[in-house]
């Protein structure tokens, strides 16, 4: 039982609570998730199992896809519907190619700020406790990326839109800084993460829906990576951790031995005529 199993997540269960019913379910303490989601959000949670722990890292820094609604004319502490409004304006005529135009101005680097209800540690302290503390703390900036973001639709005072975006995106931010640019105030008021990698919506199963019969996906079919086939001699070597002659044409790749993963390699940044290895999964 090593690998990803794919849940779509339900409204306001966190993260964690995803984790711990799937740990009972599966009989199983080894398991974790592979970017958090937060309890307003549904859809795509990668869950990784037993072996599957050992490529979180690689999975966590996949891009995500979401779609997102957006509600003008309130703002929150948490930037989103569910926390305390602390400002509210009548809402702006806003026609869909300002919006269109107002989106399409982020696609590219983005320099976002992070939210104060997050868990980013500033000084070894989560954001968040500063938050309920009622301390003020200098947010960090972080450099993020959108790769596209699409309107889905405009009514009243709300619209949707998708988009694709870099590790470490808070949809939350970029709300907060779209409407900024439309010259007025909203909040995030539903989230789903329609994807994660190669990993979609439509492949993933409800929490209720696990059982003995739940196929995961394997590490080898999970890691996005160009996979080597490897002999029993240099087998013997990768299990041992050892660096090797760099005769690969890529700066990462996967190791397979008996058509399972053993390890993940990378060139090495101090002898480019080496390659060694990031991960070694036996």
């Amino acid at each position: 039982m090593d690998g990803l199993l794919l849940i779509n997540k339900e409204k306001n269960m966190t993260s964690r609570d995803v984790v711990n019913i799937a740990s009972k379910k599966l009989n199983t303490k080894k398991i974790g998730h592979t970017g958090t989601l937060d309890p307003l959000a549904t859809g795509v949670l990668v869950l990784a199992l037993n072996k599957g722990l050992k490529i979180v890292e690689d999975i966590t820094i996949l891009d995500k896809e979401y779609i997102a609604e957006v509600t003008l004319g309130i703002k929150t502490d948490t930037l989103d519907i569910t926390g305390n409004i602390i400002e509210e304006d009548k809402v702006p005529i806003i026609d869909e190619d300002n919006i269109r135009q107002v989106l399409n101005s982020f696609i590219g680097n983005y320099r976002m700020q992070v939210p104060i209800y997050s868990a980013v540690k500033v000084s070894g302290k989560k954001l968040y406790e500063y938050a309920r503390e009622g301390k003020e703390v200098e947010l960090p900036i972080k450099n993020v990326f959108v790769y596209n973001i699409e309107l889905l639709g405009l009514s009243n005072n709300k619209f949707k839109f998708k988009c694709k975006v870099s590790k470490g995106t808070y949809i939350r931010s970029l709300i907060n800084d779209i409407c900024k640019k439309l010259n007025t105030i909203g909040v995030m008021s539903f989230l789903e993460r329609t994807k994660q990698g190669k990993f979609d919506i439509k492949d993933t199963i409800k929490l209720d829906e696990i059982d003995e019969n739940t196929k995961f996906i394997s590490l080898e079919d999970a890691i996005d990576l160009p996979k080597i086939e490897v002999d029993d001699y240099l087998f013997n070597k990768i299990k041992n951790g050892s660096k090797l002659q760099n005769r690969y044409n890529y700066d990462k790749f996967a190791f397979i031995y008996n058509s399972k993963l053993i390890a993940i390699y990378i060139k090495d940044p101090k002898n480019l005529n080496k390659v060694k290895p990031k991960r070694v999964l036996i």
